[in-house]
């Protein structure tokens, strides 16, 4: 684990912490290990019995890189939104309805030097060629760090990276699981709320086959997604779709919000009732929503509450295996000193954290 992850100590996050007399913030809560729990070249990791031995339930992860974007054709900047989502989900005002002390910070996945090596890489053949080598390359440090998590019955809530970032995390948990006899289904489900399906061909790893790829490995039992774009999703993906309807589903944006044939609540309910059997990852892409700064920016999507809304209801009625918010891209906003996403991606967090602590 020494090379696959940055791991953070009470330090770290005390630097992102705004303290304020009188205030109590979910930094000054969570807990997080000692100096002597975090791996160091050449020494054994004690970081799984830090969690281990602790009553965390929620484990936060970042992956700042836009590699697998940049491997679909995308901009550039996914990347940017760990570390400003991190200070806001710190400086939440902590009370009784936040887990705060069931939570840690574990780190963010090292990439750093697949980053450096995309760099200039851009949307020739062969440079596409590269990137979606690098990608498997996060993959294997995504799959690493997150089976521990999972190994030690923790619940992983990611952020940052592209949506290439679902194959792994599909792969780790339903791996993990597996191992801990948790399960003996062979795959998870997923629902995903996202412009796209993210189900394009297995062309080469990149953010726009994600679920296709853990699909076809049998990582992904059934699949539902939440709100697509029907001018925006290829129509041999929608084929497949109503080819596989015991296993795939969507809801289209514009049967939800054109033509009314749902409504959004009673359209998360059917992905919800599709997905409730076993183990559910809960995925938001950020493209999802409205005007929000996303390697896929939308001008016609859902509003921050509709998001919110999805994240309450899955992670109240499903059985939440992990939660991953991708695509978040604040280095794209116009406004220099955003903290717009940062923000938004704090509150779905919250969202969830308190939906599953305060389950009945």
């Amino acid at each position: 684990m020494t090379h696959r992850c940055n791991f953070y100590i009470a330090s770290d996050i005390e630097k992102l912490t705004r303290k304020r007399d009188g205030e109590c913030k979910l930094g000054e809560r969570i807990k997080m290990p000692l100096k002597s729990q975090i791996p160091t070249p050449g020494s054994e990791s004690n970081y799984q019995s830090f969690l281990n031995d602790s009553d965390i339930r929620f484990v936060l992860l970042g992956i700042p890189e836009d590699i697998g974007v940049r491997a679909n054709y995308g901009r550039p900047g996914a990347s940017s939104a760990w570390l400003p989502a991190l200070e806001s989900i710190l400086n939440i005002q902590h009370n009784d309805s936040l887990p705060s002390e069931k939570t840690t910070v574990m780190g963010c996945v090292r990439v750093d030097d697949l980053m450096e090596q995309s760099k200039g890489l851009g949307k020739t053949d062969q440079d596409i060629e590269k990137l979606r080598k690098l990608v498997e390359y996060v993959d294997a440090r995504v799959v690493e760090t997150v089976e521990m998590i999972v190994q030690c019955g923790k619940i992983p809530i990611v952020i940052g990276g592209g949506h290439n970032n679902a194959y792994p995390l599909i792969k780790a948990v339903n791996e993990a699981l597996r191992k801990c006899a948790k399960t003996s289904k062979q795959g998870i489900n997923v629902i995903n709320c996202d412009a796209h399906t993210d189900f394009r061909a297995l062309e080469g790893r990149h953010s726009g086959n994600g679920f296709s790829y853990a699909f076809a490995e049998g990582a992904l039992h059934k699949y539902a997604v939440l709100g697509i774009h029907e001018q925006y999703n290829l129509k041999t993906i929608l084929d497949k779709f109503n080819a596989n309807s015991d296993f795939l589903m969507y809801e289209s944006y514009e049967d939800i919000f054109i033509r009314e044939k749902v409504n959004f609540t009673g359209a998360i309910e059917k992905c919800i009732g599709f997905t409730r059997e076993g183990y559910c990852g809960i995925e938001l892409d950020l493209d999802a929503i409205t005007n929000i700064p996303a390697s896929a920016r939308t001008s016609c999507g859902i509003s921050a509450v509709q998001a919110r809304q999805f994240v309450h209801r899955c992670a109240t009625e499903l059985k939440p295996a992990y939660f991953h918010i991708a695509e978040g891209a604040p280095i794209l906003s116009h406004i220099k000193a955003d903290n717009k996403t940062g923000k938004l991606i704090a509150y779905l967090v919250g969202d969830f954290l308190k939906a599953v602590y305060n389950k009945n």
